[in-house]
C-alpha cells in the first residue's frame, strides 16, 4: 500500500515540476523557435527583390486588365422535369 502512495506521488509531483519548467521555459522557446523561423524567411525571401528602373519615391500603378464579361453558355440545357408519385 505504501509503494503506491509513494508512486502516486512522485508521478504528481513530477507532473506539477514538469507544467511549472514549461510555463518557465516556454516564452524563451517560443522566441527562439520564432527567431529561426524568421531567419530562414529571411535568407530565403531576401535575395528576391526585383531590380527596376524605379527611383525612390516614385509611385507606379499597375491596372488589371478588363475582364470581359463572356456568358457561359456551354454549360447545358435545362431540363424541367415532374415528380412521379
Amino acid at each position: 500500500m505504501i509503494g503506491l502512495l509513494k508512486t502516486l506521488f512522485f508521478i504528481l509531483l513530477f507532473y506539477y515540476a514538469f507544467k511549472f519548467l514549461a510555463r518557465l521555459l516556454a516564452p524563451f522557446v517560443l522566441k527562439k523557435v520564432s527567431d529561426t523561423i524568421q531567419k530562414k524567411a529571411e535568407q530565403q525571401f531576401g535575395n528576391q527583390q526585383p531590380k527596376s528602373s524605379v527611383k525612390e519615391g516614385e509611385t507606379i500603378i499597375d491596372k488589371a486588365p478588363r475582364k470581359q464579361n463572356q456568358s457561359n453558355n456551354s454549360v447545358g440545357e435545362y431540363v424541367d422535369f415532374e415528380e412521379i408519385d
